[in-house]
């Protein structure tokens, strides 16, 4: 699909060096200072980073948060409603497709040459699988044509910040425990034994894959390309879920990272997709949630931060300092808290503890007892990261979060399926 299409189609459908990141000379120039707009998810929309750029860079900066489907169409539809689009790289080919995000220049990101080669080549090591579907590096350069692709140019469509392997949550209080890479796996979201317990993210880009990979792991279903299925594998994969989901199998589907904690908390749910905070979270609340390393590999994802196409003029140059500011340590170093990664790690290493380092990057048993993004305590001394390292984590990419050729028709589907 090309740009002009997809419009047409579209619109029916409807601190490291603190001195060099801050803004003395528009906040003098102006006698006030600039403001910027950030859109996104609960991931990294919190208060704290909030608060802690502000106090460090000395320009306004608002947030605004919401469920994943709806920051997208917001973003997507209308350019002027935001400044920085903060959220995964599935969301690149559409906001691209909408002309909605402006080129990134290289060489006003101070941090660049520190990014590490699972953005930029797709993996952390020689050994590791790029994986299925959309790995980040496939859609971070603009291209001479327009188009988006892994050939290194002096433009890109996202900065590639935080990152991390996603797969399902399981309440190991009810859950019998599994062993990772070995009898945890994807097909216990279809499983009877959790009938009526289990909950979906509401994101077609992403549960779809929660999904497929389900139904292939309980051996219902295969595919030719599970990262660019055809209409004829999603109508298969969708009669078996709707299906499901009319017998009462899925509790329901979760838009936020709160709403997925609320759902597990609350007892309505055991088995669920499920985002690292939301995990973190659980486990502060004395909630035993485990998150799987499934053995057919794990749903990986790269954060995106993109520039809106309306901006230009002192917001875009604040909007480059937020960006830097973001690869600047503190703010990486806060997010492993939650089981995020940043792409440039090394920077982040100086703020955290040797024990927190060990255990969020390393996967080493945690020296001590550590303390989540909330204050509480997430990681008892002794627990060992599910999954293990950094690198062992990136060496079992099954797919990467993903838009797809049929990407309209998988909204039909989905809606389907959530109305069901």
């Amino acid at each position: 699909m090309n740009r002009r299409t997809f419009l047409l189609q579209s619109g029916a459908i409807a601190t490291a060096t603190i001195s060099s990141l801050s803004f003395p000379s528009i906040v003098k120039a102006y006698n006030k200072k600039p403001t910027i707009r950030v859109l996104g998810t609960h991931v990294t929309l919190q208060e704290a980073i909030r608060q802690q750029a502000q106090k460090e860079l000395g320009i306004n900066v608002e947030f605004y948060p919401g469920g994943d489907a709806e920051v997208l169409l917001k973003a997507s539809t209308d350019p002027g409603s935001f400044d920085i689009y903060e959220q995964w790289s599935d969301s690149i080919r559409i906001l691209w497709m909408a002309n909605a995000i402006q080129p990134i220049d290289i060489k006003k990101l101070r941090y660049w040459h520190e990014i590490n080669g699972l953005s930029k080549a797709g993996r952390l090591t020689d050994q590791a699988p790029v994986g299925m579907g959309d790995a980040p590096h496939k859609i971070l350069y603009y291209q001479p044509d327009g188009s988006l692709g892994s050939t290194a140019s002096n433009h890109i469509s996202f900065l590639p910040y935080v990152h991390n392997t996603d797969s399902y949550g399981y309440n190991a209080a009810i859950v019998p425990k599994g062993i990772p890479y070995e009898t945890e796996s994807w097909g216990w979201l279809l499983d009877e034994r959790y009938h009526g317990k289990v909950a979906i993210v509401n994101a077609p880009t992403i549960g779809i894959f929660d999904l497929a990979l389900a139904a292939q792991a309980q051996g219902l279903m295969t595919f030719k390309d599970m990262g660019n299925m055809s209409r004829a594998e999603i109508d298969a994969l969708f009669e078996i879920v709707i299906a499901k989901k009319r017998q009462g199998h899925f509790r329901g589907v979760w838009t936020s990272v709160p709403h997925s904690v609320e759902l597990m908390a609350s007892g309505q749910v055991v088995v669920a997709s499920m985002f690292s905070p939301a995990v973190s979270k659980l486990n502060g609340m004395g909630i035993p949630c485990i998150y799987a390393a499934p053995k057919e590999g794990y749903r990986a994802w790269q954060g995106v931060m993109c520039l809106s196409r309306e901006l230009h003029g002192e917001r875009l140059e604040a909007a480059y300092v937020f960006m830097n500011w973001w690869l600047s340590g503190w703010p990486g170093a806060f997010i492993a808290r939650q089981g995020y990664y940043i792409s440039n790690p090394q920077r982040s290493k100086a703020f955290m503890s040797k024990s927190e380092w060990d255990y969020w990057y390393d996967g080493k048993p945690a020296a001590e007892s550590l303390k989540g993004t909330d204050g509480r305590i997430s990681v008892q001394e002794g627990e060992v990261r599910t999954g293990g390292s950094y690198t062992k984590r990136f060496e079992n990419v099954a797919i990467w979060n993903t838009v797809m050729d049929t990407y309209e028709y998988t909204l039909m589907k989905w809606n389907e399926f959530v109305l069901a």
